[in-house]
This record gives structure tokens, C-alpha cells and sequence, in this order.
């Protein structure tokens, strides 16, 4: 039985992820992604796949993040009628996301429409909401180190990998005629000693590793978190101006609270209000508190004999009367809102409203992919193209270290090399160029396998590949 992999995204760029593996005429999918950040990427979303979404038998899930799990809605109206099977932590969470994501692209389609500045007569949602439903409908819970039957021939168990709630690396073994396959999914590892989350289960071994590489070529900066906020802050809140912090929803947004709560605390920042605005990020939140469990989260949740995330000083908003109030209120306050990368949602009108003011600051909290707005500003541009119109920025600018979820260079060598045995095979995704490259020649250095930098549509029959190695 011929066993195939085909790299269907995330391969040359960290968006996208989809990785199809083939068993005979059907297949499962591992992820099933969004396309962000550049054009030539973003059009992807739209174009027909390789593969025939009727043989695709299930979709297995490492996590929400929308360059995971926010194609599924497209995949469900191509014809997809199989399971998706995620954590029970990751299935709640996919339900906020991708409805929030499928109104947003309505949302987005109508003011284009509304504006006349799309090229699109009519300009479309790539998805809406009712089709976003659907899918989580077809969602299917897993537990943490339980074996599950998700295709014919294939069983699949999920390892905490520590990177957001719910998030997992996937370790499949795979019927294949004589011998018996085993895959290793890295999905997005998470970071070794960090707030919030755990450290990544160790790798298991196996014959073939997928390893993600979005910091692969980069060690991330160890500059303590608590300083870098106070000096930060403290400088913007003392003459009155407003920190704003595009944030993702899902981890981000908790994992700043939760810093800031224990700084306000000590009395090291001033309390001052923290305006949380996003629907999406508030009932995350919830999500998060169902799942304050050490199966999940990290011990630093605990304050005063309970588990919590937010400080009092925290007003979350919901409704768009309520975020368009917070254009009234004069600094210092923050003010967090999503999405992280400025790639749409509330915080690219509270940038249009004040990110105009020298006194302000803008903080990006997390990665930036190439071609995104956030990408822009860590490059020097201080005009933003927002709904069809230039902004100047003139608030100051600047990107907190340390609270990327992703693991850097030295962390996925260490993840690595935590299993007894080398895999034979060894393929590096989800990364741009640069990174992909270089985490794939250290590891071959480091340990020898034969080891390749994926590309997109490349397809690999993996029992040749397992036989060469061994």
C-alpha cells in the first residue's frame, strides 16, 4: 500500500498549513489553513485544491490559529464530508475563530462593496458564516495521548505542544501493507518556560518528522518580560497616551493580562484601565477559564489560592457601539484588540483613530508574516493602507520580546533531540525561506538524517523514504 505526502501549504511561507497524507486513493489532512499575509498567498485560498475533497476521510487539527484551522469552511463547501478531529480545547475555540473569521470576510466584502474600492464586482467573502458552521459541526473531540482510528488504516494520538490552549503535535502510525509508518506532525511548537502555557510534551519517536521552522534560523531575544513592559509603558501611560496592542485573540491577548496583572499588582505599572476590544478575544477567555486545568496551563495562573487571567482593572467590549465609545476616552489607558498581524478587525480603526498622535504607542506582540501590515511597520513604513486610504503613523512604534508562542531555533533543536531515536526522514515547513533553510541544514548537522525543506505541492512516497534511511 503506497503511503504518499504532499505538501498542500505552509511550505515557503508560515500560512497555509495543509499537509496531505494518502493511503491508497484517500487520505487524511493534517491542518487545514488559511493562506495570509501576501497576495499571491491570499489568492491560494480561493484556487481549486490538488486533491478531491469527497476522498479526504478526515482532517486532524494541531490547533486554531486560522493558518491551521481557517480553510475548513472552504474545504466543507468543495464537498469535504468527513470528520475533523481537535482537542476538546481547540474544538471550542475553532467554533469563536472561524465564525469570527467568516463575519469579518462578510463584513469586509460589504464595506468594499459599500466603498466601491474592491476590483471585485461584487467583492466576495471567501466564506460566511453559516458555511463556518458547518464545519465545526463535522468537529470531532480527541483527548491528550489517546490512540484514535481517524481513516482507514491510520490512527492518530495528540501530544500537547504548548503553544496555545488546546494546541498539539500529532503522532500518526500508518498502515502501509508490511510494515506499519510512524509520522510526527510538529504543528507550532510552543516555547520551553514561559507564562501561561506548558513546555511541549517530548517528541516521540518515529520514521518521518514534520517540524514547523517559523523561528528557525533565530534565537528569540531573552529580555525580561517585566522590564520591557515597564519601560514601555510606563514612559506612554505617564504622559497620558494610549498603548494600543494588536493581539491575537487566542493566547496572546490572555498572556499580556496576565502579565499585566501581576505588574499592576506589585505596584510597578500604574492601574490604569485595560480595554479589551474584541468579542473574539473575550469569549476565548471564557474558553480558557473552562480549561484552567495543569493538563493545559501553567501553575502562574494562580493568584491568591484561585486560577484567574485578568486583572480588575479589565473592561472587555463586545458590541460596536461599545468599541466606538472607546474613540471618546482620552489616555493613559491600554487598549488591546485584534487581530495581531493588522491583518483586519477593531484595532485597524482605533490605529486610524490614533495612531496619528505622537504620544501614543503602537505595540505589535508576536510574529509578522511577510506582506502584512505589522510586517510594514517593523520595516520602517509609517503609513498604513487601511479600507482603501494611507494613514501616517506617528505614534511611536515598538515590538515586545519574549511573548512569541512559537519556539525558536534552539528550542525545535531541543524538542528534537528529546526522543531516543532519529528519524529518517526529516522535512522542515511552515517558515519563510530563509528559516525553513536554515533549520534544515542544522538539523542534518546535528543529526544526521536525511532532511529537506519543503515545498509547496511536493509529493513524497514515504516508505521509499523510510527504507533509504534505515
Amino acid at each position: 500500500m503506497k503511503v504518499q505526502l504532499t505538501f498542500e501549504g505552509a511550505a515557503g511561507t508560515v500560512t497555509g498549513s495543509k499537509s496531505l497524507l494518502t493511503r491508497g486513493p484517500k487520505g487524511v489532512l493534517v491542518d487545514a489553513g488559511l493562506f495570509q499575509g501576501l497576495k499571491r498567498l491570499r489568492l491560494r485560498n480561493w484556487a481549486k485544491p490538488g486533491y478531491d475533497p469527497k476522498k479526504i476521510e478526515s482532517v486532524l487539527l494541531t490547533h486554531c490559529h486560522l493558518d491551521h484551522s481557517g480553510w475548513l469552511p472552504r474545504l466543507v463547501s468543495l464537498g469535504f464530508q468527513g470528520h475533523v478531529f481537535a482537542t476538546p480545547a481547540t474544538i471550542d475555540l475553532c467554533a469563536i475563530l472561524l465564525a469570527d473569521s467568516a463575519r469579518l470576510q462578510e463584513e469586509d466584502a460589504k464595506y468594499a462593496n459599500r466603498k466601491g474600492f474592491s476590483k471585485h464586482k461584487p467583492a466576495l467573502p471567501l466564506y460566511t458564516e453559516a458555511e463556518a458552521e458547518k464545519a465545526v459541526r463535522r468537529m470531532r473531540p480527541v483527548e491528550f495521548d489517546v490512540w484514535t482510528d481517524v481513516a482507514d488504516g491510520i490512527r492518530a494520538r495528540w501530544h500537547n505542544s504548548g503553544h496555545i490552549l488546546g494546541a498539539a503535535f500529532i503522532e500518526l502510525k500508518i498502515n502501509a501493507g508490511d510494515e506499519e509508518i510512524g509520522v510526527v506532525f510538529s504543528g507550532d511548537l510552543g516555547r520551553y518556560d514561559v507564562p501561561l502555557h506548558i513546555d511541549p510534551e517530548p517528541r516521540p519517536a518515529c520514521d518521518v518528522l514534520v517540524i514547523e521552522s517559523t523561528y528557525g534560523n533565530r534565537t528569540h531575544t531573552h529580555v525580561d518580560l517585566d522590564t520591557q513592559f515597564i519601560d514601555v509603558f510606563g514612559e506612554t501611560l505617564e504622559r497620558g497616551g494610549v498603548v494600543l496592542i494588536p493581539a491575537f485573540a487566542v493566547g496572546r491577548s490572555q498572556l499580556l493580562a496576565l502579565v499585566l496583572r501581576r505588574l499592576m499588582k506589585a505596584g510597578r505599572l500604574p492601574k490604569v484601565p485595560i480595554h479589551v476590544d474584541s468579542p473574539m478575544a473575550t469569549r476565548a477567555t471564557a474558553v480558557y477559564s473552562k480549561y484552567l486545568d495543569a493538563q493545559n496551563v501553567d501553575e502562574d495562573v494562580f493568584e491568591d489560592g484561585r486560577r484567574r487571567l485578568f486583572p480588575d482593572t479589565v473592561k472587555l467590549h463586545v458590541s460596536a457601539a461599545e468599541s466606538k465609545r472607546l474613540n471618546e476616552l482620552d489616555g493613559p489607558f491600554v487598549l488591546i484588540a485584534g487581530s495581531g498581524m493588522l491583518s483586519g478587525g477593531r484595532i485597524l480603526h482605533h490605529i486610524r483613530q490614533r495612531g496619528g498622535d505622537p504620544k501614543n504607542l503602537l505595540c505589535l506582540s508576536g510574529y509578522q508574516a511577510e506582506g502584512t501590515r505589522g510586517r510594514h511597520l517593523i520595516e520602517g513604513t509609517r503609513k498604513l493602507r487601511i479600507h482603501g486610504r494611507d494613514y501616517p503613523i506617528r505614534a511611536q512604534v515598538t515590538t515586545l520580546k519574549g511573548l512569541s508562542g512559537h519556539a525558536d531555533a534552539d528550542e525545535l533543536m531541543r524538542w528534537v533531540s528529546g526522543a531516543p531515536t532519529t528519524p529518517s526522514a526529516i522535512f522542515v515547513n511552515h517558515g519563510e525561506p530563509k528559516s525553513i533553510d536554515a533549520l534544515a541544514k542544522r538539523l542534518h548537522e546535528e543529526t544526521g538524517a536525511w532532511t529537506h525543506p519543503a515545498a509547496l505541492n511536493e509529493r513524497f512516497d514515504l516508505a521509499s523514504l523510510v527504507r533509504k534511511g534505515k
